[in-house]
């Protein structure tokens, strides 16, 4: 049997720690990425956000995208490294919203 998946919600940048703005072709690789380790996603619209860096107190208010990925948890670890890496980012948020997921 499989393991069961999950609805997980990914924060993606929409700029880098410099403050310019991913091209949309940069945002189209990631989504390859994560539809070839899940098989999809669900993108929502933009949201903004603030985060403090516990390590060195700095403040970050940043837009975002929220992204809903039906996956497993090893493929949720895989897709917020590979998300980490390919946005340069410090963290990268991912939090599941449902282990209820169906399918029909």
């Amino acid at each position: 049997m499989t393991e069961a998946r999950s609805m997980w919600e990914v924060m993606v940048p929409t700029h880098d720690n410099d403050g310019q703005k991913f091209p949309v072709s940069h945002h189209q690789e990631w989504d390859k990425t994560v539809q070839d380790i899940a098989g999809g996603q669900t993108l929502l619209g933009v949201v903004r956000g603030r985060w403090i860096d516990e390590a060195t107190g700095a403040q970050y208010d940043e837009s975002m995208i929220p992204v809903r990925i039906a996956c497993t948890s090893e493929q949720i670890d895989k897709i917020g490294e590979h998300t980490k890496r390919h946005y340069g980012q410090i963290a990268v948020l991912a939090y599941c919203i449902s282990n209820d997921v169906r399918l029909y």
